[in-house]
């Protein structure tokens, strides 16, 4: 599964963008470099069900940014992704 994939999966989900999880995120502080995966791990477990792959795919997003590594970009196989700066407001909102 890409990363974008796991992102549009998490938006189906639980109704919200990635977008939206950054912003809870700040909320609790878990933008700062001092908190651990795990623990965002954990909120997203408890409070949103989801599991680890999903989970390490938003704690990406909400400490780096949207932009992946370009070895991910292009090819073939299922884990590629179109571009190397994922989309995080909506999947309907894609351009």
């Amino acid at each position: 599964m890409s990363f974008q994939a796991y992102l549009d999966n998490i938006e189906d989900k639980t109704g919200l963008t990635p977008r939206e999880f950054i912003e809870l995120a700040k909320e609790r502080g878990f933008d700062d470099e001092s908190v651990k995966a795990g623990v965002i791990v954990e909120w997203l477990k408890q409070d949103y069900g989801l599991g680890r792959g999903h989970a390490m795919a938003l704690v990406h997003v909400i400490k780096k940014g949207p932009e992946i590594d370009s070895k991910h970009v292009g090819g073939s196989g299922t884990h590629r992704d179109e571009s190397n700066v994922l989309w995080l407001d909506g999947k309907n909102n894609r351009p």
